[in-house]
């Protein structure tokens, strides 16, 4: 279970990582590809979502499975302050996880229903978007914490 655990957060950070590195700039900036009159950036928008949307399903998914296992192995062997960080940040993965799912997209698939004018050059909807970016982020500290934290202790006993 533990290997499944530790390659399902792996795969996550390397969707974030490829999402935010690979898939965004093109989706984005497709002009420099093809030239202009591709997409509008509020066209491109829509496509992106609609990518973080199927995401969404697996970012629950696996920080919910996170924090199960975390959960669980607060009766485990392992040293208190082990247990209780892998606990915290599971806790707080699946929270920004929650928020990422239900208010940012929530935020952002409504704009863009309402139009361009709810999303290009709206100082609320740009707020609103670094705020979501944020919190990938820090899902993604936390996430990478909980690899390196389960793989650390599994490393250490190979070792002895």
């Amino acid at each position: 279970m533990k290997n499944i655990y530790l390659f399902l957060l792996a795969a996550l950070v390397g969707v974030e990582i490829a999402l935010g590195a690979f898939v965004a700039p093109v989706i984005f900036f497709p002009q420099k590809l093809i030239g202009e009159g591709v997409l509008t950036h509020f066209q491109s928008g829509i496509m992106m979502t609609q990518i973080f949307i199927k995401y969404n399903y697996v970012l629950l998914g696996v920080s919910a499975l996170a924090f199960v296992y975390e959960a669980a192995s607060l009766r485990g062997k392992e040293s208190f302050g082990v247990r209780i960080s892998g606990f915290m940040l599971s806790f707080i993965n699946l929270s920004l996880a929650l928020l990422f799912v239900f208010y940012f997209t929530d935020f952002i698939v409504a704009a863009q229903a309402a139009g361009q004018d709810a999303t290009i050059g709206n100082a609320e909807f740009d707020a609103m978007h670094k705020a979501s970016e944020w919190a990938m982020k820090m899902m993604m500290i936390a996430q990478t914490a909980l690899f390196f934290l389960r793989s650390y202790k599994k490393l250490k006993a190979q070792a002895e």
